[in-house]
C-alpha cells in the first residue's frame, strides 16, 4: 500500500509563504515522476509543479519564479516551499507519485488527501 500524507498548509497573507511537505510510505519499485496539483473550488485540477524521476523540476507558468519544488529522497519527502502567495494560489494542493510497485505493475498515479492553501488579500 503506497500512502502520500500532506502537511504544511494554512492561512497566509498575500505576499507570504508556505511549506508544503508530502511524506511517502510503502513499496515504491519505481517512481517516473512526482509533483504537486492543485483545484480551486470550481475549477478542475491543474499541476502547479512536477519532478521526472533523475530530472529538473518543471513549473506552471502562474508560479514559476514563486514557488520551488524539492525532494528528500533520504526522508522519502517532496517539498514545495511557497514564497509570494496571491490570492488566486488559494486552493487544496495534492501531492502526486507516478510509478509502480512492483516492475510487473503497471504505472499508477498515487495521491495525498490533499492540504488547503487559502491567501487572503
Amino acid at each position: 500500500q503506497v500512502q502520500l500524507v500532506e502537511s504544511g498548509g494554512g492561512l497566509v497573507q498575500a505576499g507570504g509563504s508556505l511549506r508544503l511537505s508530502c511524506a511517502a510510505s510503502g513499496i515504491i519499485f519505481s517512481i517516473n515522476r512526482m509533483g504537486w496539483y492543485r483545484q480551486a473550488p470550481g475549477k478542475q485540477r491543474e499541476l502547479v509543479a512536477t519532478m521526472p524521476s533523475g530530472g529538473s523540476p518543471n513549473y506552471a507558468d502562474s508560479v514559476k519564479g514563486r514557488f520551488t519544488l524539492s525532494r528528500d529522497n533520504g526522508k522519502n519527502t517532496m517539498y514545495l516551499q511557497m514564497n509570494g502567495l496571491k490570492p488566486e494560489d488559494t486552493a487544496v494542493y495534492y501531492c502526486n507519485v507516478h510509478g509502480k510497485r512492483t516492475p510487473s505493475f503497471p504505472y499508477t498515479d498515487y495521491w495525498g488527501q490533499g492540504t488547503q492553501v487559502t491567501v487572503a488579500s
